[in-house]
C-alpha cells in the first residue's frame, strides 16, 4: 500500500509542479530566467527542510518526501533549462541560475529545518 501511496502522491506532486510553474511564469513574464522551476525547487527545499526539522521519518517521509516532493521538484528540468541558457550564449545567466538555485535552495532547506525544529 505504501508504494501505491507514493505513486499517487508522485502524480499529485508532478501536477502541482506544472501548475505552480505555469502560474509563476505567467505572473512574472520573465523571458529568460526560468523562475517557475526556480520557485518550485525552492518551495520543495523549504518543505523538505521542514519535514527534517519536524523529525518526520518512516512511511510519512517516504510518502511526502519521496512521493510528493520527489515529483514536485525537478533536477532534470533545472539542468535542461541551464543548458538552454548556455546554448543561447547566456553563459553568465546560466551560471547565475545555478548559483541562485543552489544558494536559495540551501537557505530554504535551512529555514524549513529551523522552523520545524522550533515547533
Amino acid at each position: 500500500m505504501i508504494w501505491l501511496g507514493i505513486a499517487l502522491l508522485g502524480g499529485a506532486g508532478a501536477l502541482a509542479r506544472v501548475l505552480l510553474d505555469a502560474r509563476v511564469r505567467a505572473a512574472t513574464g520573465h523571458p529568460e530566467l526560468p523562475v517557475g522551476t526556480l520557485t518550485v525547487n525552492i518551495a520543495g527545499s523549504l518543505v523538505l527542510g521542514l519535514l527534517t526539522g519536524l523529525a518526520v521519518t518512516g512511511d510519512a517521509l517516504l510518502l511526502i518526501g519521496t512521493g510528493f516532493l520527489g515529483a514536485f521538484t525537478t533536477f532534470s528540468t533545472w539542468m535542461v533549462e541551464t543548458e538552454r541558457l548556455a546554448g543561447r550564449g547566456r553563459q553568465a545567466l546560466a551560471l547565475g541560475y545555478i548559483g541562485l538555485s543552489l544558494g536559495l535552495g540551501l537557505a530554504a532547506c535551512g529555514a524549513g529545518w529551523a522552523i520545524g525544529a522550533a515547533l
